[in-house]
């Protein structure tokens, strides 16, 4: 009981202190974009991939309409490492497809720095990261949305290794062979973690592979958690204590226990992960669909949620909203455990009101300073400890 009431106090106390921030003063804006550009910061996931495959080919190293990712937006916002997610719908899973589109989507990267060598540079280790930046190029990093791509045995795992995957999300919308989803309520098993799971775990802290809890089951990151021998991430995450019984956001156990493997828990922008009210409004939204009959993806999909939108707004979140987030993470774990994993490109119309593309991190940074953070402590959230996490599991990985 005293714990439960120490807790709610500290809930009480976060709330209060994050209600009574003033917006950012005019030199806190201009020092936000000075500091974006000096720290190293870096986003665990960004969807220029996919986006890439789904709609054609885009020199994202000149300026791109309808993109939130491209070279001149990632210079004007300081964003020096990007993490380039290499997702596979799950939908693909049964089919075994996942693997062919995640070598295209890797292909991919790997063209747009083929095409644009002077500019970007794919990057496989911190040191990589930081040479790139001190070269004046922007790293770009990949991570693996959905491990079902590595298929029914390591050697899949080792093939998307030597092309430079650097973390895996286990599983995404649906359970696969690794791990359950968070989004996946029929298809749950014990521990949420497979025995074939339990092997992939291993290889990849002996390859120096992160392990991804994003989109996980709360069983799933807890099994995970027991069995990786080094820190993990959640590379676009965030706290569920904004958005009440969702799961896909992370208890203040699983943060805590993250944050006591030593790992880092990658805050993410959409107004859906960071804002009850607009978590309410998807799921207010979707019903009225499916109650008109209309399948839940494709154009009558869009059509409609199109006019619905006109009669009923969406509630965009702000900057200070995803600060929220960031205030309660560092608050309950500490400043070593918080970075940035957008999502920028993959949300379609949810982000918030003034994080719409990546040239718009200094608003967020800027709302950091408005709370008290220190320019060391903003380095250590915008790249420093993902950085550090990114360290230690290739420490391990050379000495195992």
């Amino acid at each position: 009981m005293r714990r439960a009431c120490k807790s709610l106090l500290l809930s009480v106390a976060v709330m209060l202190s994050m209600n009574a921030v003033a917006a950012p003063s005019v030199a806190q804006t201009e020092h936000a974009a000075t500091l974006a550009r000096q720290v190293l910061l870096a986003d665990t996931h960004i969807d220029a991939p996919y986006r890439l495959d789904e709609e054609g080919w885009r020199d994202l190293s000149l300026a791109t309409d309808g993109r939130e990712f491209d070279l001149a937006k990632s210079r004007a916002g300081g964003l020096d490492l990007a993490f380039m997610s290499i997702y596979t719908p799950s939908s693909l899973d049964a089919s075994g497809g996942n693997r062919a589109v995640a070598d295209k989507l890797i292909d991919s990267v790997e063209a747009m720095v083929g095409r644009n060598p002077g500019h970007f540079a794919i990057v496989r280790n911190p040191d990589e990261a930081r040479a790139a930046k001190a070269s004046g190029k922007l790293a770009l990093a990949l991570g693996m949305e959905n491990g079902a791509a590595i298929g029914d045995s390591l050697e899949g795992l080792r093939h998307f290794h030597a092309r430079g995957v650097r973390y895996i999300t286990l599983a995404h919308a649906m359970a696969n062979r690794l791990a359950d989803s968070s989004y996946d309520l029929e298809h749950r098993r014990e521990g949420g973690l497979s025995a074939f799971g339990t092997e992939v775990i291993a290889e990849m802290n002996r390859l120096g592979v992160m392990v991804d809890v994003s989109h996980l089951s709360d069983d799933a990151v807890r099994s995970v958690l027991a069995t990786s021998k080094v820190p993990v991430i959640a590379s676009h995450s965030s706290a569920r204590h904004f958005t009440p019984g969702w799961e896909r956001n992370l208890s203040d156990e699983l943060i805590d226990a993250i944050g006591a493997k030593g790992g880092v828990i990658q805050v993410t922008f959409g107004s859906g992960f960071v804002s009850s009210a607009a978590n309410r409004w998807r799921d207010v939204e979707k019903a009225a669909q499916e109650a008109a009959g209309i399948a839940g993806e494709g154009p009558d999909a869009e059509a409609f949620e199109k006019a619905y939108r006109s009669t009923h707004p969406y509630p965009y979140a702000t900057a200070a909203t995803v600060a929220d987030h960031i205030d309660y993470i560092v608050k309950r774990i500490g400043i070593e455990h918080v970075g940035l994993g957008s999502d920028f490109d993959g949300v379609g119309d949810s982000l918030p009101s003034d994080l719409k593309d990546v040239s718009q991190y200094p608003n967020l940074i800027a709302e950091l300073l408005a709370r008290g953070y220190s320019d060391a402590q903003i380095a250590r959230i915008a790249g420093g400890n993902l950085l550090e996490a990114w360290t230690a599991v290739e420490q391990y990985a050379q000495s195992h």
